[in-house]
């Protein structure tokens, strides 16, 4: 009787586009080699909130905050961010962005600020991770800017919602 305990199995098959692609026949991480790939017009759609007291939001709906233009200076800084994706996130490839948009809901009575980012590029791979960088530097920089009377706020539900582009197709969240 053989003991299968002790005796390694292959890895089973997985499923076409499951595999984690930024690792290679190794395990060794590496850059994705996207040269063969055609250059398509890639829109990628993020959204993300921040829950703070009322009395905060208020702030930031006056534009009284001692910092100034919260919601103006987080839609700067969430275009920063995407402009600055492959800097912060080390497998990620440049990419030269055709349009940002950042853009804010305000929803007073659940004390929230929705944050959603649109990128759009036309290359060889997807704009996801710019979109998803845009919205959390914008959200970090709402927290930033309010923390002073609010340190108890919270960013939650930082997701992609929607891509277009590309070989995989579109793919919209399930709400």
């Amino acid at each position: 009787m053989t003991d299968t305990a002790d005796t390694p199995s292959a890895p089973a098959a997985q499923p076409p586009g499951t595999e984690l692609t930024h690792f290679d026949a190794q395990g060794q991480a590496h850059m994705v080699d996207v040269s063969a790939k055609a250059s398509t017009h890639r829109v990628a759609v993020a959204e993300g909130r921040i829950r703070m007291e009322p009395a905060t939001l208020a702030l930031i709906q006056s534009g009284t905050a001692k910092k100034g233009d919260v919601l103006g200076i987080a839609r700067i800084a969430g275009i920063q961010g995407a402009k600055k994706t492959s800097d912060l996130i080390p497998l990620c490839h440049p990419i030269a962005l055709t349009r940002v948009a950042v853009e804010f809901e305000v929803d007073a009575t659940a004390n929230t600020v929705l944050c959603r980012a649109t990128a759009e590029c036309t290359g060889q791979t997807g704009v996801e991770m710019e979109a998803l960088t845009a919205c959390s530097a914008a959200l970090l920089t709402i927290y930033d800017m309010c923390k002073a009377v609010d340190r108890g706020m919270t960013i939650s539900d930082l997701r992609l919602m929607e891509k277009r582009g590309g070989k995989s197709g579109h793919f919209v969240a399930q709400t």
